[in-house]
Order: structure tokens, then C-alpha cells, then sequence
């Protein structure tokens, strides 16, 4: 197959997804430090496990650094359609990384605070940092919550629909960390101060259960999406829809028979389509023609490659008032 000239990559993920990300990791860092000074000093097991979070989540963002950075590399001669699937590599990685250090110390931690209770002290240092954190951590959200409504209004969809479906996995993975992290200092807060009220470690140790399960809830959800965008998912029905109309649109194309489109990267597909060209074009004519139409629907920064090929003779025209048919790809 060979390599289209390069071309300014313009999709979802940079620069916004990349400014979300080192907000992210900014506060992560400042927030995982004073949590670990304040689980020493506390000795709170929901503070240990807000520790463990905010350090995995630091980790994390290094990782979706790293995602939206390897994903925008031009396409060249072994990877024709880019390198845009490196972002659900890395954001898998991440996703693992919260799953086994966030989740996986945070319930080991409370688990083992209920079989061997320490008493906790200096509670107002937890609540300071609680507190900070919430701020530093909303900060982040906020950042994840804007790119969302407005990507989500352009896609006409819920916010959090267009969380789940977007193709780009950065902005998920920071939308339900921070999330995440959020409900789980709330969790932290109820479990110090009922400790402090009862004076006994069993509610702590249980906020550190809850905030531990709670992480592994969002790692399951990210790893489960990254791996649908890594073993290829189709796009959008409704998106589908535009794309067929806008090919049929084109005054060389009678009808389309298959259509087939693909996620390669955040906001990058792959596609493929079989078309009627219009009259009886002569073979060398009819692939001329298709490659020029290839050229200009690769030419929108959202197609990583374009293929067309002339339909099978009698194959059926797609409908394009109900162009998402399962068996036509």
C-alpha cells in the first residue's frame, strides 16, 4: 500500500487532550505528595489509600502523556494509517496501572487495617489535605468536564455518552479518574471522621475497601473500552450515515454497496467503501476516478486512509436512510 503525503494531523486528541492530561498530572502529583505526608503522619487507612490513588494516578498521566504524544506520528511506509492506535496501547497500560496499584493497595491496605486496627491521630492534617486535594482534583474534572460538554453538544450527545464512545481514550481515562478521585476523598472524609467520632479504625479501614473497589470499577471500565478501540470498533451510525451521504453526494459515485469505517486513532478512521460509478466508464478511467476520489476524502484530517473499489455486479445499493445494516459492514 503506499504512503499519501503527510499531512498536519488535526484530530480530537491535541492539543486540548494534551493540555487535560498535564493538568492532570499536575495536580495528581502535588495532591499524591501531601497525601502521603499526611498518611504518615495520620496513620488514617483512607488516607494511606488516597495515597496509593493519587500516586496511580500520577503514574497514569505519564502514560496518557505518552498516548497522546505516540499517536499523533505521521503515517510512513509501516504504518500506512498512522500510528493512532498507540493511544489505546498506553491508555490500556494506564487503566492496568490503576486497576493493580490504586485498587489493589487500597484494599489490601483496608482488609489488612480490619484484621490488625491501628488507631489513627491528628485527624485536622487528613482534613487539610482532604480538602486541598478536592480543589486540586476539581480543578482537573473541571478541565475534562469542559472538552466534554463541547465535543459532546458537536456530537449531539450526552456528556456522559460521549465520555463512553469517544475515540479518544485520554479524555476518558482523566473524565473518570477525576471523577473517581473525587467520590473517593468524599469516601475518605466519611470513614477519618467517623473514626475520630467512634474512635474506632473499622469505618476507615472500610473507606479504604470502598475507595479501592471503586478504583477497580473505573479500571475495568477503561481497560474494557481501550479494548474494543484496539481490536477495531465501527464508528457511529449516526456518523456512518453522513459519511455514506456525503460519498453518494459526489457527482462520479451512482450508489455505494458496502460501506466500512473504522476507528485507527482519536478521531482517525480507516475507510473502505465499493461504489457504482456513473455511466460506463472505461477500466482505466473508472481508476483514475477512484483514486481521485480517494485522495479527496483522505484529504479530511479525520481519514487516516481511504480504499474504494468498484461494487460486485448485482451487489445491492446501500440504503441511505438506514445505512448501519450489521451485514454490510
Amino acid at each position: 500500500m503506499p504512503t499519501r503525503p503527510a499531512r498536519p494531523d488535526t484530530g480530537e486528541q491535541p492539543p486540548e487532550s494534551l493540555a487535560t492530561v498535564l493538568i492532570a498530572l499536575g495536580a495528581n502529583l502535588l495532591v499524591a505528595m501531601a497525601k502521603t505526608i499526611a498518611a504518615a503522619l495520620s496513620g488514617a487507612a483512607s488516607m494511606v489509600a488516597e495515597a496509593a490513588h493519587s500516586w496511580a494516578d500520577t503514574g497514569n498521566e505519564v502514560f496518557l502523556y505518552i498516548a497522546a504524544r505516540r499517536s499523533t506520528k505521521q503515517a510512513d511506509a509501516s504504518h500506512p494509517v498512522g500510528y493512532g492506535r498507540e493511544a489505546y496501547v498506553w491508555s490500556l497500560f494506564a487503566a492496568f496501572g490503576l486497576f493493580v496499584i490504586g485498587a489493589g493497595v487500597s484494599i489490601m491496605h483496608g482488609i489488612q487495617e480490619l484484621l490488625d486496627p491501628e488507631p489513627a491521630t491528628r485527624f485536622e492534617i487528613s482534613y487539610v489535605v482532604l480538602a486541598v486535594a478536592f480543589v486540586l482534583e476539581g480543578v482537573s474534572f473541571l478541565q475534562a468536564l469542559r472538552q466534554s460538554r463541547r465535543q459532546a453538544a458537536q456530537s449531539q450527545r450526552d456528556v456522559l455518552d460521549h465520555v463512553m464512545r469517544t475515540s479518544d481514550p485520554t479524555l476518558r481515562a482523566v473524565f473518570f479518574e477525576d471523577a473517581a478521585a473525587l467520590i473517593g476523598l468524599l469516601i475518605a472524609f466519611a470513614g477519618i471522621l467517623l473514626h475520630q467520632i467512634t474512635g474506632s479504625s473499622v469505618p476507615d479501614a472500610v473507606g479504604s475497601i470502598l475507595v479501592g473497589i471503586l478504583l477497580g470499577v473505573v479500571a475495568t471500565v477503561l481497560i474494557s473500552q481501550n479494548r474494543r478501540f484496539l481490536v477495531g470498533v465501527a464508528i457511529d451510525p449516526r456518523l456512518r450515515a453522513a459519511v455514506l451521504q456525503r460519498l453518494l453526494a459526489h457527482p462520479a459515485i451512482a450508489q455505494i454497496t458496502y460501506l466500512h469505517i473504522e476507528y485507527v486513532g482519536p478521531g482517525r478512521v480507516f475507510l473502505v467503501a465499493a461504489v457504482d460509478l456513473v455511466g460506463d466508464t472505461p477500466e482505466h478511467e473508472a481508476a483514475a476516478t477512484l483514486n481521485a476520489i480517494e485522495d479527496e476524502v483522505a484529504a479530511s484530517p479525520r481519514v487516516a486512509w481511504a480504499v474504494l473499489t468498484l461494487s460486485r455486479p448485482g451487489a445491492p445499493a446501500l440504503d441511505p436512510t438506514n445505512p448501519a445494516d450489521p451485514f454490510r459492514g
